[in-house]
C-alpha cells in the first residue's frame, strides 16, 4: 500500500490508485510545461490547464459531460463518495476506518448515513451470538 502526504493529512491509497495518480501527475507535469508552468507541490491534482484551483461547478459540469458519452447512470460527482463508502462497508471495512477515510468527525455520522447498506447486520449479529452460545455449551458438555 502506498501513501500520499500533504501538509495536513496522509491518505492511504491502494497500489492501483497510487499508480494511476502518479501517471496522472506525470501527464499533468507534461501539460503544464507546454503552457510554461512548472509542476510544484502546490499544484492541485485536479486543476485548470495552468495548474490553479478548479472550481467545483466546473468539475461537476465536466463529469456530466463525460457521462453523456457512456452508458453509466447520470449521478452527481459527489455520489462517488457515497459509492466509495458503500463499497468499503460492504467489503468488511470497519465503520471506524470508513469514518476516518470519509473525514467524518464522529463514527456516529457514518453509522447514521451508511448502516442501511448492510441490511443483514442484525441477522448476522444473532447468528454470531448463537454460534458463540453453541460453542460455549459444547465446551461445557465435554468431560
Amino acid at each position: 500500500m502506498d501513501t500520499i502526504s500533504t501538509i495536513k493529512i496522509t491518505i492511504a491509497f491502494s497500489t492501483i490508485a497510487s499508480k494511476k495518480l502518479r501517471a496522472h501527475r506525470l501527464r499533468q507535469a507534461e501539460e503544464l510545461l507546454k503552457v510554461g508552468v512548472r509542476l510544484s507541490d502546490n499544484t492541485f491534482v485536479v486543476a485548470q490547464a495552468d495548474g490553479t484551483l478548479l472550481q467545483p461547478d466546473t468539475l461537476t459540469q465536466d463529469w456530466f459531460r463525460k457521462l453523456t458519452d457512456t452508458s453509466m447512470p447520470r449521478i452527481r460527482f459527489h455520489d462517488l463518495r457515497h459509492a466509495h463508502a458503500t463499497h468499503m462497508l460492504r467489503s468488511g471495512v470497519h465503520f471506524k476506518v470508513a469514518s476516518e477515510r470519509l473525514g467524518h468527525s464522529k463514527i456516529g455520522i457514518t453509522l447514521d448515513l451508511y448502516s442501511h447498506v448492510l441490511p443483514g447486520m442484525e441477522a448476522d449479529a444473532a447468528e454470531r451470538v448463537d454460534a458463540a452460545l453453541q460453542a460455549a455449551m459444547a465446551r461445557r458438555k465435554r468431560p
